[in-house]
Formats: structure tokens, sequence, C-alpha cells
């Protein structure tokens, strides 16, 4: 499959779960705006079946390549990003969360859920938005998510695009994040406050932005649960010291985009 056709589907299979981000989109258009993609994030877990090398194969095939990788001490996640050599290709974000940090329970019930998933799964080639295999009950989510939000959206979610971004610097009717996050908000849509609504600086060559995750009714073995999915970010990059746009992430910017996924209170039992 083409990359052209590989984005296509993810978009579908992302916006069918958030379709907050294809308004957004859409209002964008009507602007007069050619939306370029930044980057898309996936989440996957390390497991000797999974883990970022599993998750990142089919598009190493497609001629992406890891740039860089990243610790989240805190979360307790790893990750890379990689690049095409068509510098117009959306880069790709892979994080993984690092199973043996974690408690008996959440090692055991994801050892589990991985496990139950045949050879076929993990080697089709539309792994990355292949959504969730596995049967869990609600409450092992729940206890899941209380441990880690990340392990709780996994969980629920299974394999597939976390979020989209959006290329500001491509957009030419707004000029910086300020004026995105404003128009994002005059379209009735929250933003991820969590370490300020816009995280990163100039200084650090990355400026970014995200809405909060709408939750959306997912089927567990015993019941439905509303629950966080998906949501867009907005990233704003500057120029490196070689003059060139910075390709990177920042770690501690990253770190409060997780949280766009986090449960709202009301959703925390």
């Amino acid at each position: 499959m083409s990359l052209e056709k590989v984005f296509q589907a993810l978009w579908s299979d992302y916006i069918e779960l958030n379709p907050s981000s294809k308004k957004i989109f859409d209002a964008l258009q009507r602007r007069g705006e050619e939306v370029q993609n930044d980057h898309i994030a996936f989440r996957t877990l390390r497991h000797p079946r999974l883990g970022i090398d599993q998750f990142a194969h089919p598009f190493e095939a497609l001629g992406y390549r890891k740039i860089r990788d990243y610790h989240f001490k805190e979360k307790k996640l790893y990750a890379w990003h990689y690049e095409h050599p068509d510098e117009n290709a959306p880069k790709i974000f892979i994080s993984e969360l690092l199973l043996d940090q974690f408690s008996n329970f959440c090692q055991s019930t994801f050892c589990r859920l991985i496990e139950s998933l045949q050879d076929a799964d993990l080697t089709h080639p539309d792994f990355s938005y292949l959504g969730r295999r596995w049967q869990l009950s609600s409450s092992e989510y729940l206890e899941l998510a209380q441990e880690s939000e990340y392990a709780g959206w996994v969980s629920a979610f299974g394999f597939r695009p976390n979020h989209f971004t959006v290329l500001v610097n491509r957009l030419k009717t707004l000029k910086d994040l300020s004026e995105v996050n404003a128009f994002i908000k005059s379209l009735g849509f929250n933003l991820n406050s969590s370490g300020g609504e816009i995280k990163g600086s100039r200084a650090e060559c990355l400026e970014q932005s995200s809405t909060l995750a709408e939750s959306v009714n997912v089927e567990f073995s015993d019941r439905s649960l509303l629950v966080p999915a998906c949501y867009y970010e907005f990233a704003l990059r500057y120029p490196g010291t070689n003059g060139k746009l910075y390709t990177g992430f920042v770690a501690a910017s990253a770190d409060k985009i997780f949280e766009s996924t986090d449960r709202p209170l009301h959703l925390k039992s």
C-alpha cells in the first residue's frame, strides 16, 4: 500500500473515533487553509510480542527511519520518532508503556491480552489501525486506568492513531499558536491546559497545543463506559541552529500532551 493510502486509512479510522478533528479540519479548510499533517502518534506496550520496533515495521517498509528516542520517567514511557525522506510526509511518533515498571495486576492483565492476539494480527499490514483485538471487563479497564491513563487507553482502544497534528507553519490565516488556540476555542472545543495551553517555546524550537480528547462509548465484556478517545494537536516549529526547521520533539512538552486523554473527574470511576 502506498504512503498516501496508508495515511488516508489512518485518518479515516482516527476521525471515526474523533469527529471533532474532522470538524476542525473542515473549519480550517473553509478559511482557505491547506492543512498539512506534522506527525501521527501511536501508543503500544513493551512486550516480547509487541513494542515500538514491531509497530514501526510497516512504516519502515515504506521508507521511514528512526531519528531520536525520548524518555518519560514519570509516566514510565519510552518513545522514538521516525521521519521519511519526503519532508512533506508526516513524522511518526511511537511510544510504549514500560510494563515491567508497573504492578503485577497491570503486567498480568496485559500479558493475558497480548497473548490472546493471533500471529496474523501482529503481522497484519493494517496493524497500525487494527483497533482492539481483545476482550476485557470494565473493572479491568478502570483498574488499569487508575494506575496509568495511558495503560487504560491502550486497553480500551488497542492499536490505532492516538492523534494527528496540524503543522501551524503551513497555515496562512493564523500566524501563531495563540491565534490557532483562539480559533479552536471559538469553535466550541476545549484545549488541554496542563502545563499551559501552549507547551514548549521558541527557545526549544517547538510549541504545541492540543484539544482534550472527546469521550466515546466503549463496549467492554460486561458493560459500556465513556472513555476519552483521541485528540487533535497543533505544532509550530522554529529553525534550529542549522537554520532548518526543528523536526524533533520536546519530552517535557510531550509529557503534558499525553494528558489530553486523561479522564475528566466525572469519568474517574
